[in-house]
């Protein structure tokens, strides 16, 4: 698949300090990108598992996930494709819950999460710990549309979007790091947006 440099959004004004560089603000708009097909994912299957370098692997039907305690993250999101969103407000359950109860492993540094439809996408276990990464089934109060990676997908808003993997269904635990499909495409490892790390290569 070809990667096209140099996304453009929007005219922009003076920058909004809130704004990471290279981004606009998208307003009242969520842009829909994703490179494959929407699915529609029936709740009587979704299942979520945590394994890899795990004490005990673990997998939750989704009832089984909603009755954990609860966690809400309210802020921005930003797309490598330049937009930013202001004002989100998700649901679900925070990512340090589900690894408080399969058991990090001592030599666990990574992970990579992976979706119903078989993407994949690589991050550091430090940006899914401490409060930093979720996995989300509603938005400002109503369910996640399927178009945004409903029934539930992953959240970790500090990095750019495409690390925020739709129609999630678990993550493995790694000792090493393990590209996912972007990734292997040409995108950033990290995905920083306040470090513009949008490609390989950046700094």
């Amino acid at each position: 698949m070809a990667l096209t440099r140099g996304f453009s959004g929007r005219s922009r004004g003076p920058q909004d300090t809130r704004l990471p560089p290279g981004q606009y603000d998208a307003g009242a708009a969520w842009p829909v990108l994703h490179v494959e097909s929407t699915p529609s994912i029936d709740t009587a299957r979704w299942t979520f598992e945590v394994d890899g370098l795990v004490d005990t692997p673990v997998r939750w039907s989704w009832e089984e996930i909603r009755a954990l305690p609860g966690s809400r993250y309210e802020g921005a999101i930003h797309c490598v494709t330049t937009w930013s969103k202001f004002g989100m407000r998700f649901d679900g359950v925070s990512v340090d819950t589900l690894l408080d109860i399969a058991g990090v492993g001592a030599d666990a540094a990574f992970a990579l999460a992976r979706s119903h439809t078989g993407y994949t996408t690589n991050l550091p276990l430090d940006d899914l710990t401490g409060g930093k990464a979720w996995v989300v089934w509603d938005v400002d109060g109503e369910p996640l549309q399927d178009i945004h990676g409903g029934p539930a997908r992953l959240l970790v808003p500090h990095l750019y979007f495409w690390k925020s993997a739709k129609w999630v269904s678990g993550l493995t635990l790694l000792a090493e790091d393990q590209q996912g499909f972007w990734e292997r495409n040409g995108y950033h490892d990290h995905g920083d947006p306040w470090r513009e790390q949008r490609y390989q290569g950046d700094r």
